[in-house]
């Protein structure tokens, strides 16, 4: 095992998180504006991207980090029935649901009812997964690929490893050990999951609806029925980590680009619904 990861399970990973967390909502100028200003600046962030250029005009360190996009910067595609990409970011993973498992890495799979419960996963066997890492200079908003409504949530609490390939390689399960939120959607092209994984220095998952508050202390099932429309956020990061999509056996498929390691960017096509499915 290499010495990141060793160390990783060494350090009090939630008291590290929440600390950082604590100075990131600070708005005290001495914190705030150096926080920012280097994080921009060693991360190449690309501000003109944000609905506000000016790194002065934000008021924390997680104002900045949650930015906004500009108004018509991630123009989506033509095609009213592709799927979007929720977020800004480089495939980790894609492929089927096999034997209730994902791929995690290559060679590595994990249990699927882990990564949410057994209620979220069933009928999805056969289907298909996509795996999004979202790097610290990514935009951080969470936004949904297709319309549908929100009926079910589960906070799960857990640990915080960081989600990077090195990690992906020696953390066995490492997606269903970290923090995460799942939820469940009802679409046009049947039930869709879309599972946000927290991460080392995360402070916090955010929902942006009435959901639960990270960290999350125990797990915690939500009945809902709010409607969202393509593309609307869902949700947010404080830091980078991972989102992963899950659909049901032939309800889309995937667009044969998304191998591991190419980037994505919110609002691009990555999926096309199988015909029978839309009509049903």
């Amino acid at each position: 095992m290499s010495v990141f990861v060793t160390v990783q399970k060494l350090l009090p990973q939630h008291l590290i998180s929440r600390f950082v967390g604590f100075l990131g909502a600070s708005s005290l100028p001495f914190i705030r504006a150096p926080f920012i200003n280097l994080f921009a600046k060693a991360y190449g962030v690309n501000m003109m991207e944000a609905e506000r250029a000016d790194l002065a005009t934000y008021s924390s360190f997680n104002d900045f980090f949650t930015r906004t996009l500009r108004p018509g910067v991630r123009p989506y595609p033509g095609d009213a029935d592709l799927l979007l990409c929720p977020a800004d970011g480089v495939v980790s993973q894609s492929g089927k649901i096999e034997k209730g498992s994902l791929l995690q890495a290559k060679g590595i799979r994990y249990s699927f009812e882990s990564l949410a419960d057994a209620a979220a996963t069933e009928g999805f066997e056969g289907g298909q997964f996509l795996t999004i890492y979202l790097a610290p200079k990514d935009y951080h908003r969470v936004h949904l690929p297709i319309a549908g409504e929100l009926t079910r949530s589960v906070a799960i609490p857990g640990a915080l490893f960081s989600v990077n390939a090195t990690t992906e390689l020696e953390i066995e399960g490492l997606f269903s050990r970290n923090e995460r939120l799942v939820m469940a959607f009802d679409t046009t092209v049947g039930k869709m999951l879309v599972i946000m994984v927290g991460a080392m220095i995360v402070a916090s998952i955010e929902t942006a609806w009435p959901g639960p508050r990270s960290p999350y202390r125990r797990k915690q099932v939500g009945a809902h029925a709010s409607g969202f429309a393509r593309g609307d956020e869902v949700g947010r990061f404080l830091l980078g980590s991972t989102v992963i999509l899950c659909f049901e056996k032939d309800a889309v498929e995937l667009d044969s680009r998304l191998i591991a390691g190419r980037p994505v960017r919110m609002g691009e096509a990555i999926a096309r619904p199988k015909i029978y499915r839309l009509k049903r």
